[in-house]
């Protein structure tokens, strides 16, 4: 389920398809790729130039407008999983591009992708005043777990105020954890599932604190998949010869 960690008032209402462009959320795209170390070493000369390499390709993302939020390393938590980019800006087609320019890279491209999200930011369903950390500017943290999720058939055609009192209760449940940043973000027809979750905080035992705390709601009751979760540590571009070594 989406983590709360703000404090919110939830909508009881859904996104309208009468919402005029002005009125409704901004679109910012975001990206996640995860990739794997091959089979073969990367070659070494790949792993001596991934630093400046990377310098330079970030820079040529940042003067299209897109962002990086960070390079996290993933190595460890899944046996397949080594590098993970997160990438956000204004239309799909600039992160399409950006991720084309980072997998040029000779580090990167001897990789093998993994898993990638997509997502856009639009009104939040529990609260139409959320604005995901990210899109926010906030400094991004230390630690990242992203997964995406699916909620229950029968979730959307609940009564509002029964979604509303669900949501308030993970809402508040949430509200403890001060130091996380929610990033909640939508995915509906961008991939296999509705909503993409990214949960950051300085500290990775605050993020296994709320995820669990998170499971005693009855907002859970009407989730059916919320994996697979991908959880790393932020690095510089510096770093990454080292994980991939």
């Amino acid at each position: 389920m989406e983590a709360v960690p703000d404090s919110v008032t939830p909508s009881t209402e859904s996104p309208s398809s009468t919402e005029t462009s002005a009125d409704a959320a901004p679109a910012v795209y975001t990206l996640w790729a995860v990739f794997s170390r091959p089979a073969d070493p990367v070659p070494a000369d790949a792993l001596a130039s991934a630093a400046a390499d990377l310098d330079a390709a970030l820079a040529q993302l940042a003067a299209t407008g897109v962002t990086a939020r960070g390079i996290y390393d993933v190595s460890g938590f899944k046996a397949d999983t080594d590098l993970m980019f997160w990438l956000h800006g204004d239309t799909p087609e600039a992160l399409q591009a950006a991720l084309r320019v980072l997998r040029r890279v000779p580090a990167v491209a001897a990789l093998t992708p993994h898993t990638n999200f997509v997502a856009v930011h639009r009104e939040a369903e529990f609260n139409r005043q959320h604005i995901p950390a990210f899109v926010r500017g906030v400094q991004a943290k230390d630690w990242l777990a992203v997964y995406p999720f699916v909620r229950s058939k029968d979730w959307y055609l609940l009564p509002g105020d029964q979604r509303s009192r669900m949501l308030a209760e993970h809402g508040r449940a949430g509200a403890a954890y001060r130091g996380v940043l929610s990033n909640t973000v939508a995915a509906f027809s961008l991939g296999d599932y509705e909503w993409v979750v990214p949960v950051e905080s300085d500290e990775l035992t605050e993020l296994v604190d709320m995820m669990r705390a998170l499971r005693y709601v009855d907002a859970r009751l009407h989730v059916i998949e919320e994996i697979p979760f991908f959880t790393g540590r932020r690095i510089p571009p510096a770093d990454v010869a080292e994980v991939l070594s």
